[in-house]
């Protein structure tokens, strides 16, 4: 348990087990020939060697509100940076909508990956959500970042139009009268406020990448800003036409989000042209990875690092390994059980499943089907056969 005000400072810790430390042993005395400078430098040594076995500093993430449902109490939220408690203190109200964003954009990555051997799957009470596998600068943790701060834009901006929250409301902007390629219409009814969504998103959610300001924090602002320009884009206009008969001789619109499913098929197809980069010397900007690549714009999504091929589990690369996963025996596609196992073969299991079918409504008012028993092949990959693989666990 992190005691009250505290999740800053454990933030900074692995949350794993350490080792107790070396003791030092007893102070000998001292000899003309250095034996108490030996054991001093003997005590050094072991304590490298103790630093060099613990395992890299893994970050907590504001990511880990979703897993608080309501009870988002900010000094116990861990990975916060204190820009982000302080915004979490001051608007508590939004902080709840952040968490249904994270929930939310969660799902969403889960969907777009789930036919692939990284699947998006999330750790069950670690702060850090998804593990080491976000430590590499990958195409994985590009998409993650950039599908994270688009439900926050969705989230927030969904929350300002239906209400839900007091330093917010509909868009103030869309007033008057404005045209589109039907003509002339008036701006009524409740704009979706993009613009408040995207404004508290920035704060809230590039606040620790401001704070480090090296070459993964920038490559994390660049993949932010496109899951927030990825909402915008979306923005769809409605409208509700005024005249004789529906003739539409006066017309009323206003914005709304489009579905977030749509945000996340766009940035799926950006994550796979994603564009390998390299930060220049200055740290403000980047360049390409190689000779002959292109460059990246604003709306690429840019990662560092190749990703590993996640067939087997590697805590070290927090991959989990496709052992067990359910493949399809015919696809030639990523969901494939060649792709998926990684040409380890897989396991075949007879399943019977029972499912409601021949629906019929009966008045007055109830629904009545029969169960129906079908029975299919499930095919799952086969574990990796040599053990030498546990080495790597």
């Amino acid at each position: 348990m992190l005691r009250p005000g505290g999740a800053e400072e454990a933030a900074q810790l692995p949350f794993r087990r350490v080792r107790a430390p070396v003791s030092a042993p007893a102070p000998r005395p001292t000899s003309p020939d250095g034996s108490r400078a030996s054991a001093h430098l003997s005590l050094a040594c072991r304590l490298l060697l103790l630093l060099l076995l613990l395992p890299a500093r893994v970050d907590t993430s504001w990511w880990y509100i979703g897993a608080l449902g309501a009870r988002v109490i900010c000094d116990n939220i861990p990975g916060l940076v204190s820009r982000q408690r302080q915004l979490c203190q001051r608007y508590p109200d939004i902080m709840r909508s952040v968490g249904e964003g994270a929930r939310e954009w969660i799902r969403e990555c889960q969907h777009q990956f789930r036919h692939h051997r990284w699947n998006c799957t999330t750790l069950d009470r670690d702060h850090t959500v998804f593990g080491r596998v976000m430590l590499r600068s990958s195409r994985e943790a590009a998409f993650v970042y950039a599908i994270s701060s688009a439900g926050v834009v969705h989230a927030i901006t969904r929350a300002c139009s239906q209400g839900e929250l007091s330093v917010c409301s509909c868009d103030p902007y869309t007033r008057g009268r404005h045209h589109d390629q039907r003509g002339d219409f008036d701006w009524g009814g409740c704009s979706d406020n993009i613009h408040y969504g995207v404004r508290f998103a920035k704060a809230f959610v590039d606040a620790k990448e401001k704070r480090l300001k090296d070459a993964r924090a920038l490559m994390n602002l660049h993949n932010n800003r496109c899951g927030r320009t990825a909402v915008r884009r979306f923005l769809k206009l409605e409208c509700k036409c005024h005249g004789v008969s529906g003739s539409c001789t006066l017309r009323t619109c206003w914005r709304a989000l489009s579905d977030f499913r749509r945000t996340g098929d766009y940035l799926r197809r950006r994550y796979d042209g994603a564009v390998q980069v390299t930060a220049t010397q200055d740290g403000a900007n980047f360049t390409a990875a190689r000779q002959g690549y292109r460059r990246a714009t604003r709306t690429d999504l840019v990662y560092f690092d190749n990703s590993p091929d996640y067939c087997v589990l590697d805590k070290a690369a927090g991959s989990l390994g496709t052992a067990g996963r359910v493949c399809s025996k015919t696809s030639k596609g990523t969901d494939g059980c060649e792709i998926m196992c990684c040409g380890r073969g897989y396991d075949t299991t007879r399943v019977t499943r029972v499912t409601q079918c021949e629906c019929k409504f009966h008045w007055c008012c109830a629904v009545r089907c029969k169960e129906c028993r079908n029975t299919v092949d499930v095919h799952t990959c086969k574990a990796p056969k040599k053990a030498e693989w546990l080495d790597q666990t």
